[in-house]
């Protein structure tokens, strides 16, 4: 599970927690994000859960152990009716919990780590049909999608692309993202938080992890971040927090972007300043609220951030990064788009001297388009999960339990025809 992204599943939780007809375990796990050589940061899980007051197992047995037939072990005596998940990558767990494995004991449930699909992806498949050209294969034909009894998602697209897939989309629902509705009930409580204890204008920069034109391509942090520190320096009056992408120094080193050496010495210069900090831990939407201007290179809180804030980023846009799906480009439209850093300075000087441009219509079409049932996701999740449950036994009971002898072609055991 990928705890930095919890508040795709919190309310689900919260939800669940109260209804008598569910018993939800959170269970803290190890995990091998880029960049990362062994299996590690459940003490970051636990740690993050502890915070939170979110009572949870801790399954760290085996050490660094791979493969930790001792996890699965241990949640196999659980007896789950249903493992949820919220990141569909198979590499970054653990082999002996990986989606083949669970589903020979119990049914999978996937709500999206992420609140929009922001980015169009050229299919990775030949004769991919008018919705596949739309949908990035990885969206939908991943083994999570493959196997999984329950589907959610927030886009009506993602669901159409399940039907041009031999199983059909019948075990996918469109229910909004509870992700959204909880930046939505943040916004409402606003509630602010920042790091930084002396006074001074504030910024968030928050820089994504993708650095070729191979893969989205967004990225900037290695193009300007000598000029960020340099800014930094010279501008004490000003507040800056740095919040990474949680993949964006393993994918820096591991890619070879950055070298190891340069990114220390990088790192500790930003931490020796005075008017710095970075936090890769805390609530961002409370940060947000927080904070005078944010600054990105997309993609996430490229929409997020106006939705939490009423107020744009500025949008720090890399020549060459891959389209915008149509609520992408709503999203772009609440921004303030730069594109050089001294572009970037004076957006911020004009921001502290006369405030941010008002882009209200803007932030309302997104809004409309990013919550087609305000309010209501983390329901529907919950109606549709025990309606799969008390349900009779149809095909999706049936492959989980092993009862279907021929699967479709995409459910065979082994068979992964994408692979992250």
């Amino acid at each position: 599970m990928y705890f930095e992204a919890w508040d795709a599943l919190d309310e689900v939780y919260q939800l669940m927690d109260q209804d008598d007809r569910f018993d939800p375990v959170v269970i803290s796990l190890p995990r091998k994000l880029t960049g990362q050589l062994r299996y590690a940061d459940e003490e970051k899980a636990h740690g993050f859960f502890e915070a939170k007051g979110i009572k949870h197992l801790r399954f760290n047995m085996g050490g660094s152990d791979s493969s930790n037939q001792e996890v699965l072990d241990a949640l196999k005596e659980l007896k789950p009716d249903y493992v949820f998940a919220n990141y569909p990558w198979q590499r970054n767990y653990q082999p002996a919990i990986r989606f083949d494995k669970l589903t020979s004991f119990t049914r999978l449930a996937y709500v999206p780590y992420f609140s929009l699909a922001m980015v169009e992806e050229p299919d990775d498949e030949p004769g991919g049909g008018q919705v596949g050209s739309l949908v990035a294969t990885h969206l939908y034909k991943q083994r999570l999608h493959q196997v999984a009894s329950l589907v959610f998602t927030q886009d009506k697209f993602v669901k159409e692309a399940y039907k041009s897939t031999e199983r059909g989309d019948s075990y996918v629902h469109f229910t909004g993202s509870p992700k959204i509705d909880g930046l939505f009930r943040e916004a409402e409580q606003g509630k602010a938080s920042w790091p930084i204890k002396e006074t001074g204008f504030r910024v968030v920069w928050a820089p994504h992890h993708s650095y070729s034109p191979h893969w989205l391509n967004f990225g900037v942090f290695s193009r300007i971040k000598d000029d960020m520190l340099a800014f930094a320096k010279a501008n004490q009056d000003i507040q800056i927090v740095l919040r990474p992408h949680p993949f964006l120094w393993g994918t820096l080193t591991d890619r070879k972007v950055i070298a190891v050496s340069e990114l220390e010495a990088w790192r500790n210069a930003w931490a020796e300043l005075p008017n710095t900090f970075v936090d890769e831990d805390g609530s961002y939407a409370e940060l947000f609220l927080a904070t005078d201007v944010l600054v990105t290179d997309g993609i996430s809180f490229l929409g997020e951030y106006p939705l939490i804030t009423n107020k744009p980023t500025i949008f720090f846009e890399n020549e060459g990064h891959w389209p915008f799906t149509a609520i992408g480009e709503l999203a772009a439209a609440t921004s303030i788009k730069v594109a050089t850093f001294s572009e970037l300075e004076d957006a911020i000087s004009s921001a502290r001297a006369n405030g941010l441009p008002d882009k209200a219509k803007e932030i309302e079409q997104l809004a409309k388009a990013s919550s087609p049932f305000p309010g209501e996701a983390a329901k529907r999740i919950l109606e549709q999960v025990y309606l799969d449950f008390a349900g009779p036994n149809g095909p999706t009971a049936l492959i989980n339990t092993g009862e279907l002898t021929e699967l479709p072609w995409e459910l065979v055991p082994g068979r992964e025809p994408f692979q992250d």
